[in-house]
Parts: C-alpha cells; structure tokens; sequence
C-alpha cells in the first residue's frame, strides 16, 4: 500500500476560513493577479512557488533564509493554511504570502514564465490506480508547471514515499523534464542536504530513521 503517514482525515477547525479570507498574508483575489505577481514582491530576485504548502515550516524558513527572493505558498484547504498563517513569526516576512487555491486551475492564476521554481513537499500519494492523475508530480501536473515555469526554472520534490518517488521519476521524462539530481536518501548525501530545509513531516521521519527521497528537475529545452 502507499497510504503514509502524510496522507490524513483533515479535521474542520471552526473560522478557518474565515480567519484566512482576513488575513494580510493570504492574498485573495488570486486571478487579478495573474501576470502581476511581481508587484507584490516590489525589488526581489525570482519567485517561487511551494505547492501544497502544509503547515509553512519550510516555506516560512526558506523566505527567511532568502530574503533576496519571493515566496508564495498555495494550499487547497483552509483548515491547513490556518495552521500555516498561525505559524508566522511576528514580524511575518515581508517577501512570503499564501494561497488558497487548488493546483488544476495553476495556469488561470500565473502567466507564462511567471514563476522561477516549484516545491513539492511530501505531496499526498493518491494510491489508488485510478487516482493516478491526481498525484501532484504526475505527467498531467508537470505539463501544467511547464506553463509557468520560467526557462531555467526547477522543480524540487521530496517524500518518504519510494513508490511515489519511483512513479514520480518515471513521470517527469514521460513530461519532458530532465533530472538534475536525485538521491534515495536525502539525509545520508552531504552535498544535497546542504541548504535543505526540513517540513514538520520530514523531521519526523527522519527521527523514525526513515530514508527521504528527494529530486530536482528542468524542462528540457
């Protein structure tokens, strides 16, 4: 089976939605946007996108450590980003905002080339066969990043899932990427966990001894 630990029942938390719609954080009407998510971010270098972002530990310290970059950090669920919006330090950082969105409308919400590299954080492993479409680095997902993606643009990608990590690889060739670097155990490589940031997910699987596999991709020209 591939259920893992990331893959849980999401419980209602009472004004979650209510508290993100509020929030300065959360930027709202995400299509007026599209083309223009630079003016948010007025003198940064790249933007970057973490698509399904959890509970914003890594997205939070990565906008931290490269305050020279900009960051948006998307979520489908409200309960979640709640959860997110509620770790933010005081003060937030300046170059880092949330979405409340869903990654099949992507290419409604960012122009082409807007976006300077993806993040995918231990992404929900949709087991089933059918569902196959679903997984967030499946072909169908990567074709609709290609649209966004600047020329040199990335796509990081990491999980405790080697089923989803093998798929996951097969997809991205299938999708036209290349892969840069991969590695079958993140945290046993000097040189790739260098500069990683770790997810409430991850430190926890690190912790039960648990191997995270991580890979970082281009579209080929």
């Amino acid at each position: 089976m591939w259920y893992n630990d990331v893959t849980m029942r999401l419980r209602n938390i009472p004004g979650a939605r209510e508290a993100v719609a509020a929030s300065p954080y959360c930027v709202q009407d995400v299509h007026a946007y599209r083309g223009r998510w630079r003016e948010l971010f007025p003198g940064k270098r790249h933007l970057y996108l973490e698509i399904g972002c959890g509970k914003g530990r890594f997205l939070i310290e990565t906008a931290q450590r490269y305050p020279e970059d900009a960051f948006l950090g998307m979520e489908r669920f409200s309960t979640v980003l709640y959860k997110a919006l509620k770790k933010l330090p005081d003060p937030a950082p300046e170059n880092l905002r949330f979405l409340l969105l869903d990654a099949e409308i992507l290419t409604e919400v960012f122009a082409p080339g807007e976006v300077d590299g993806i993040y995918l954080n231990f992404s929900d492993p949709w087991p089933k066969e059918r569902h196959r479409e679903r997984r967030l680095t499946s072909a169908a997902f990567l074709r609709r990043y290609r649209e966004i993606l600047s020329a040199d643009a990335e796509i990081a990608f990491k999980t405790d899932n080697r089923g989803l990590f093998d798929f996951s690889l097969e997809e991205a060739e299938r999708a036209g990427f290349h892969i840069v670097r991969k590695t079958f155990d993140l945290h046993a490589e000097e040189e790739m966990r260098r500069d990683n940031v770790m997810t409430e997910y991850e430190e926890r699987f690190v912790s039960a001894g648990k191997p995270v596999c991580k890979y970082i991709i281009r579209q080929e020209e």
